[in-house]
């Protein structure tokens, strides 16, 4: 059986027995947000010219959650996942990172001693304080800056975002863009809402100048912080110190009002995708391959159905990895790219979306 971490602080019992939801069932709770539109973007001249993703090897399958009074089939009715992976307990956010990185920098075949700028995209730090990119830089032996970007599940977007900005004005030549998350660290075995959607990996890209077809054709992202409270993790920082009560009240892992969210999500990828192809003035017919934040495969298949993306077109690994929050968009990137879906000159649209609210679609040429 798959290794699961179950310690809870006080030992809270599991919800057992829930009877499966429909897959074609929508949560009908709606939350009036301020309106935020996408501030609009294209940033040409710059190219991927790496890639390297990396997941932990042990799987935890929907049947190994039954022992903690999970239903298996509700899962997979739910949200699409089968099995998602959880790193081991001495692993955090960084080794997965390093791991990812180092293939990447294999996969582009470059010295390392060229790569001038490290951003890592994530939302469970190794520590609060320092940076963890500055810890992945030095276990990878670099000399560059190194930041972190928290923009929770569209992490990854506003990082590569940011490097290809460094990249298209010249400040950089060779940028690692990185996204990873150690989530099972950061969530309730207790929380039947949240506990079987998230699963640990890590992705990387390396960002180079191009010619100036190959970039983002367009891209779209936008923030709105009047949703802060439907998805945060709320102990741990100035506004609410670490404390033993609150960890005794669950304060320190991930809270989220999933309908609401589910609701929001729907419509702002249908908005953000219509922007970023009118700015490129293409239509979903001129794209090649698709890949969604790969949270729950009901946000995928509403989305689908909304905007009449054609199914094949959509990239899908969330069944074998859950949601994998900053790393979802590079790990999906990977996979497509070794399975032969992402070709030079391919139009790959992408987009991730979650906390903040936060959410970034871009649509880039190969």
């Amino acid at each position: 059986m798959a290794q699961i971490d179950v310690t809870t602080d006080e030992g809270a019992p599991l919800a057992g027995g829930h009877h499966p939801i429909p897959q074609d069932t929508e949560p009908t709770d709606d939350v009036e947000f301020q309106p935020r539109r996408s501030r609009i973007g294209r940033l040409m001249g710059v190219q991927v010219v790496g890639i390297g993703s990396h997941a932990p090897a042990n799987a935890v399958r929907n049947e190994d959650l039954a022992a903690l009074g999970y239903d298996a089939d509700w899962i997979v009715q739910r949200t699409g996942i089968l099995e998602r992976r959880h790193a081991e307990p001495d692993v955090a956010t960084s080794d997965l990172a390093v791991e990812a990185a180092r293939r990447c920098i294999e996969d582009a075949s470059v010295d390392p001693a060229d790569i001038d700028l490290i951003l890592l995209g994530t939302l469970t730090p190794d520590t609060l304080l320092p940076a963890t990119a500055s810890m992945i830089q030095d276990r990878l032996g670099l000399c560059a800056p190194a930041m972190d970007i928290q923009a929770a599940c569209a992490s990854f977007i506003f990082a590569m975002i940011t490097g290809m900005q460094f990249v298209a004005s010249g400040c950089s030549r060779l940028v690692l863009v990185i996204g990873a998350d150690c989530n099972s660290r950061i969530i309730d075995p207790a929380d039947r809402r949240t506990f079987p959607l998230f699963g640990d990996a890590a992705g990387a890209v390396l960002l180079a100048p191009g010619d100036p077809s190959q970039g983002l054709l367009s891209y779209a992202v936008g923030s709105d912080g009047s949703g802060a409270e439907l998805l945060s993790r709320p102990m741990g920082g100035s506004r609410l110190p670490f404390s033993v009560a609150g960890q005794h009240q669950g304060l320190h892992f991930l809270q989220m009002n999933g309908r609401p969210v589910f609701k929001w999500a729907i419509r702002m990828l249908r908005e953000s995708i219509s922007d970023t192809l009118r700015a490129a003035n293409m239509t979903l017919d001129d794209v090649d391959l698709v890949i969604f934040h790969q949270a729950n495969m009901r946000i995928i298949n509403s989305s689908v159905k909304d905007l009449g993306v054609d199914p094949h077109k959509v990239f899908i690994n969330l069944d074998r990895y859950g949601n994998t929050s900053s790393a979802s968009i590079p790990l999906a990137l990977d996979e497509a790219y070794r399975s032969g879906r992402i070709q030079r000159g391919s139009h790959v649209l992408f987009s991730g979306f979650g906390g903040g609210l936060a959410w970034g679609t871009v649509l880039m040429k190969w």
